[in-house]
Order: structure tokens, then sequence, then C-alpha cells
């Protein structure tokens, strides 16, 4: 049934088929095996594979993961242009996937169904399609997104990631297309302007929760990147 967002298992049987209408599977617990187009590999929870209609694919996971599974009929244009066939989803949805599976598995609401699948659709609109990242990088990114408050520095990173300072910078712009601390200024002014706009904390308390003690610092660092000072941005 296309449009429409379920919860499911694969057997450990692997079946080749194919659907009429697009197939988006993304892992929340345990790793998925799938052969799809030129990718043959695992994908983990924290990444979206792809599968578009009419095109043959394969399936075989343990049967205690789970997986969000989305039956589409139109991609959002994203995806409908990308040849990315896995590719690394951010905080935002991974957060909305937990609600999507505690909601389908709570009770039954076609209505409340159909405003979940059009959310996910919006989420899924806005995604950067990162590629499938070494699972060190991805450590890394996940690490960045739920410190986004605290002091991140090169150093304590690559412990995370168990690399050297220079092979996390190396590997990390390779997979990602930037640095390590530009893709940290953009999640902070991202997260800036979203607090700006949605709430009504004052510019001290978002600038701590982007990682700013100081507030003029963090004033500098906005205007530098948006033209505006954070001002400008307050509703």
């Amino acid at each position: 049934m296309p449009n429409h967002l379920s919860i499911r298992s694969y057997s450990t049987k692997p079946t080749n088929h194919s659907h009429t209408f697009n197939q988006l599977v993304l892992p929340l617990r345990g790793v998925i095996n799938i052969k799809v187009g030129n990718f043959n590999g695992k994908v983990a929870p924290g990444e979206c594979v792809v599968v578009k209609a009419n095109e043959s694919h394969l399936f075989t996971a343990n049967t205690e993961a789970r997986f969000v599974v989305a039956d589409m009929q139109v991609l959002p244009k994203n995806l409908e242009l990308s040849e990315q066939v896995v590719f690394t989803i951010n905080s935002s949805l991974i957060s909305y996937l937990g609600f999507v599976e505690n909601q389908l598995e709570y009770q039954l609401s076609p209505s409340l169904e159909q405003a979940m699948y059009e959310t996910f659709f919006l989420i899924l609109s806005e995604q950067a399609l990162l590629p499938k990242v070494d699972r060190r990088i991805g450590a890394t990114i996940a690490y960045i997104e739920q410190n986004i408050a605290n002091k991140l520095q090169i150093k304590h990173l690559a412990k995370i990631a168990c690399l050297s300072e220079t092979q996390l910078k190396k590997l990390f712009k390779q997979q990602t297309g930037t640095t390590v601390m530009k893709y940290v200024t953009t999640l902070r002014m991202e997260k800036a302007q979203a607090l700006l706009r949605h709430t009504d904390y004052p510019l001290q308390l978002v600038g701590e929760r982007v990682g700013f003690s100081d507030l003029s610092s963090f004033s500098r660092k906005f205007s530098s990147y948006f033209g505006l000072p954070p001002t400008k941005f307050k509703h």
C-alpha cells in the first residue's frame, strides 16, 4: 500500500523481489543486509536504504531486528534526483522514527498515520544526503549532534573515532565533503536559527545551547554565518 509507514522485521531467508512503488527501509534496531542496485552490504540504525520502484532487491536480517518501512508512490525531489542507495540520516529523523514506532504500536488511527507519513515526507525532504559513512565517522557525527552545546575539539573527537587527529580530519572530509569544524559550525548555526525562531529563549541561553558561553562570541559567529545579527532573527 503506497504512502504508508509500518514497523517490520525480515526473515533470515532471503527473497528476491520488487515493487511497483518506492520503498525506504530505516533500521531502528539491528542490521539489515541488502542487495539493491550497485549496493551489497549492511545498513544500520542511523541509515536509510532507498529501493526505487520496480528495482529488484534482496533483504536478510536477524529476526530480532526492527525497521521502519516507508512505501512511497512518489519520492521527495532530493531522493528522486539522487543515485545514492544508502545514506546517513540526521538526528531529527532518527528521533521521529522513535515516535513513529511508539505510535504505530500504540493504536490504530488512519488519520494520524496519514499525518505521520506526511511529516515523514517533509523531514525526509530536508535531509542532506550524506553517503553511508565509516562507522568511526558515524560515531563522531552522532557524538557531535548529541553534544553540540559542549566544547568540541578535534583532539577529543579523534578519541571518539579511535583515530589520530590527522586521520579523523582526512577521513571526515573524504566522506562528508566538509571539514569537522565546518560541520560543527553549520550544525550550531542551524540549531541557533531554529531556537531563535521557535522559542522565547534569551540570546545568552540560545548561545549556550549551541556551544557558546560568551554572548559576544555567539553574536559574531552568527552574524558572520548568516550576514545578520541574531537579534534580527528573534521573533
